[in-house]
């Protein structure tokens, strides 16, 4: 027993951490506690319990010496890696897409905006809360997608191509029922009704109320996956619900509605204003090395 930990003691003195070993390990801790964190908030979970339990059986064969069942599990193996991909492609999908929303990607990735043209107008955002609230009244179910950043090119080709200008009266007829543009969501780009009839995606979130319907799990879906803002009409009780971020704020009034989409714009300002001001300090930071240069090229001469 001494010799075997003094073994012990030995190998452990013989190993050489170097600091850059130390960061590996706390990159990849992070990593790991990320990736379950996520696995467990996800349908992955069941999937891997699932999983979990048919390599328990695999070893308990292995171990009872069941050759045939042994033998077929160790020929599948090959094939698992592409099992996991099929049976993991929707939370897969999730997962890039959120690391795809992330600042550092958008603000990579993000196409420029007028910094003297607002996106949504004041004018626009009251066309959609006098059509939102007319509908309201009169318990007429509506989809209204705001888009932002991300684009949602993919939904507006499930729907009816419009590239209409936004107005009260076209997002009401729109909704209008036994109409054919009625069924589905409204996407918007700015002061654009893109398209209408769009599919969004449900949201598997098993948190969302029962109460809550198809119409309200699409907007939330959508809110999950992208960075869209999403205006509810509940065809049912009438009520006014914003979706944004996988939330949902429900019974909002007309102010409260205004308040919230007037921020839409305020946020852009605040990237764009943060966006100059960067580019500004990189301008700076040039000048001063080419003024640092020059100045030393002069003292060099003399």
């Amino acid at each position: 027993m001494r010799e075997f930990l003094r073994q012990i003691l030995h190998y452990i003195q013989s190993v050489k951490i170097a600091p850059k070993n130390v960061v590996e390990m706390l990159i990849l801790a992070v990593l790991i506690y990320l990736l379950f964190a996520w696995v467990k908030r996800s349908r992955a979970w069941a999937l891997l319990r699932g999983l979990a339990v048919l390599f328990a059986f695999v070893v308990l064969a292995n171990l009872l010496e069941l050759n045939v069942i042994s033998y077929i599990a160790n020929r599948t193996l090959s094939i698992l890696v592409i099992a996991l991909l099929v049976l993991f492609q929707p939370e897969l999908r999730a997962a890039l897409e959120q690391i795809g929303q992330g600042r550092f990607v958008r603000g990579f990735f993000r196409v420029g905006r007028s910094q003297s043209a607002a996106w949504y107008p004041a004018e626009v955002v009251e066309a959609v809360i006098d059509a939102t609230y007319v509908m309201a009244q009169n318990r007429t179910g509506a989809l209204i997608v705001l888009e932002r950043e991300i684009s949602l090119t993919e939904y507006i080709k499930t729907g009816i191509r419009l590239d209409a200008v936004v107005s009260s009266a076209l997002l009401i007829n729109i909704f209008e029922h036994n109409t054919p543009l009625h069924d589905g969501a409204v996407i918007m780009q700015g002061e654009k009704v893109t398209a209408a009839t769009c599919y969004l995606p449900l949201s598997q979130n098993m948190a969302i109320g029962k109460e809550l319907g198809t119409r309200h799990r699409a907007a939330i879906g959508l809110s999950e996956e992208t960075d869209s803002w999403i205006i509810v009409v509940s065809e049912e009780t009438g009520q006014v619900s914003l979706a944004k971020r996988g939330e949902l704020a429900q019974n909002l009034r007309p102010d409260e509605l205004r308040n919230e989409l007037m921020m839409i714009e305020t946020e852009f300002q605040r990237s764009d204003l943060r966006k100059a001001a960067e580019k500004g300090a990189s301008r700076r930071k040039k000048a001063d090395k080419k003024q640092k240069a020059a100045k030393g090229g002069k003292q060099d001469a003399e």
